[in-house]
């Protein structure tokens, strides 16, 4: 589930195993960059974790924040009803 603190949309991501959590990444990355929309994010071993803020607008959240969590939900399969669930195989 995202969660908002500190200004920022916040999510955890776990995966099986690296080549998982890197094609996850792959397919956000093609997302925000059809957004023009680019989060900040880590990756370590099978996990990802994103924040998304708006930088123009100040670093808050904004619509786009939005948007580009429920593209991102969309890449998981995850929809607002399913979103207690974080670890995902991808194929």
């Amino acid at each position: 589930m995202w969660t908002e603190t500190g200004n920022k949309l916040y999510r955890k991501f776990k995966f099986t195993n690296f080549s998982e959590a890197f094609a996850f990444m792959t397919r956000v990355a093609l997302e925000a960059e059809k957004m023009d929309h680019h989060p900040l994010w880590t990756n370590v071993y099978n996990t990802v974790e994103i924040w998304l803020s708006t930088h123009d607008a100040g670093n808050v959240v904004t619509d786009k924040d939005r948007k580009l969590a429920g593209a991102i939900d969309a890449i998981t399969g995850n929809t607002p009803n399913k979103q207690q669930d974080v670890t995902y195989q991808l194929d």
